[in-house]
């Protein structure tokens, strides 16, 4: 999708905005529309990659979300993913990482090799109060990264970094929108989530079973709120079958943020993951931080500086690094505008070492 398209549909987005007074629309006491709309342009300038030239796409996605109040207790969501475009992603890149790590066009079709269109999540959960603390268990189909790896600074593709490297770890594996179940614990400062998923055929693998848990502590200090987590994720031994012998995935990672002070806010990820299967990474290490607006008068407002340093592991890539930074202009409390810039450089095994810079604009609205 060229540029021109791509403003079209930001003006589309805008109009939607306008019209929009409230963050939801509460058809009645249970029931609930939500969701967003987004559209981003990037353009790269790029060097080193014989069979890439410089030049920009854009990428349209629409995300509503149905929800249904049964109980107190019980609840009922589902979520759907629209997009038109793949943007830089896909194809169109060289780097190991994809420039914006949102459910394009491509991920929305076809999930998992399941033959499930733009239906992305859709579980039933039920909440109990146990030991002083809230237990939640959900199922159907759902999305490990919902529950997994979160991060207050480095998590959200539409209103923080765009870089799959600084929204998840890659080596941390989280699949998306299939069958699975999921278990969230929270008392005090403590909190836990546990997410099992049966993962569907693709080009690359057979089906797979996922696993994965976290353990979290919220940390209140002087200077602000922290939260500190240990991810620990693995696969069944089917993942990975490409040498004839069966191998299984397995990661721990480290993801933490801390504020410090009013309008300042710090984060971090460190991870490994073993090199039994065939892995495009083997260890992270990224970290950033956050200026809020109110520095400058703009309290809705926020600047992200970040980067991370990825170790290859047994694949095709030796390493990338890859460094973005963002300001985020808050037009309402719906939407804002980001504007983007980042530098990615991979060093390979056998092939040139591509590098480039690319930048980008991206709109975001939320009802």
């Amino acid at each position: 999708m060229g540029i021109l398209g791509w403003f079209r549909w930001m003006m589309i987005g805008l109009l939607l905005l306008y019209s929009t007074s409230a963050a939801a629309l509460e058809l009645n006491d249970s029931v609930a529309i939500e969701g967003n709309l987004a559209a981003a342009y990037q353009h790269r300038a790029i060097s080193n990659a014989p069979d890439y030239d410089d030049g920009g796409r854009g990428a349209v996605l629409f995300q509503p979300v149905l929800s249904f109040q049964l109980t107190e207790k019980d609840a009922i969501q589902a979520k759907f993913g629209f997009a038109s475009g793949n943007g830089l992603n896909g194809g169109a890149t060289p780097f190991a990482v994809v420039p914006w790590a949102a459910s394009l066009e491509a991920d929305v079709k076809n999930i998992n090799g399941r033959d499930r269109d733009y239906l992305l999540t859709a579980w039933y959960g039920h909440t109990i109060s146990i030991g002083g603390g809230r237990l939640e268990v959900s199922g159907g189909i759902i999305d490990a990264t919902d529950y997994l790896d979160d991060n207050a600074y480095a998590n959200d593709e539409l209103t923080q970094f765009m870089n799959e490297a600084l929204v998840n770890a890659p080596n941390a594996f989280l699949p998306s929108y299939d069958k699975g179940a999921a278990v969230q614990w929270d008392s005090g400062p403590w909190s836990a989530r546990a997410v099992v998923m049966g993962i569907g055929g693709n080009d690359d693998q057979g089906s797979y079973t996922f696993f994965g848990a976290q353990v979290g502590y919220t940390l209140q200090l002087g200077f602000g709120e922290g939260h500190y987590r240990l991810n620990v994720n693995g696969t069944s031994d089917d993942f990975d079958s490409s040498d004839d012998s069966e191998h299984a995935l397995l990661s721990a990672i480290v993801s933490c943020d801390q504020q410090l002070g009013d309008s300042l806010g710090a984060w971090v990820r460190i991870g490994r993951q073993d090199d039994a299967a065939l892995i495009d990474f083997e260890t992270i290490v990224s970290g950033g931080i956050n200026i809020l607006g109110n520095r400058w008068g703009r309290t809705a407002d926020t600047i992200g500086i970040g980067y991370a340093s990825l170790n290859g592991g047994n694949g095709e890539f030796d390493h990338s690094d890859v460094f973005e930074v963002y300001y985020r202009w808050a037009i309402n409390a719906f939407a804002a505008i980001s504007l983007d810039l980042q530098y990615v450089k991979d060093k390979m095994i056998d092939a040139p070492d591509p590098r480039g810079w690319i930048c980008g604009i991206r709109f975001a609205a939320f009802f």
